[in-house]
């Protein structure tokens, strides 16, 4: 009876272990792209090693109000999909890591693989 508890508990200790989660990962390197400034000029933006699998919203576009970002360039080691619209809604583009855009693509959310 007592190697059956104590098996049973030597399992569940194992579950809870392998339960626990890991180190959330990221793309390593920087995401950069330019956005609009008040007067029109454009100015530089960058993610460093930004989170993988999450939505991403551009802060200096992040409203409907404001000019989309532009330019992108994936310096990272995942795969960029970038968004028109918030939120990673509207249509999108994939940049492969050390890929990059034009100015004529407009951004304003991303996600890393």
């Amino acid at each position: 009876m007592r190697m059956r508890t104590t098996l049973a508990a030597a399992v569940g200790a194992l579950t809870l272990l392998l339960a626990v989660p890991g180190p959330a990962s990221a793309a390593e390197g920087e995401f950069r792209y330019l956005y609009t400034v008040p007067g029109g000029d454009l100015a530089p933006g960058a993610l460093l090693d930004p989170p993988s699998r999450e939505c991403l919203t551009i802060p200096e576009a992040a409203h409907a109000y404001l000019p989309p970002a532009r330019a992108p360039r994936n310096g990272t080691d995942a795969t960029a999909t970038v968004f028109t619209g918030p939120h990673c809604d509207g249509d999108y583009y994939t940049l492969r890591p050390g890929g990059s855009a034009s100015t004529r693509l407009e951004l304003r959310s991303v996600v890393f693989s």
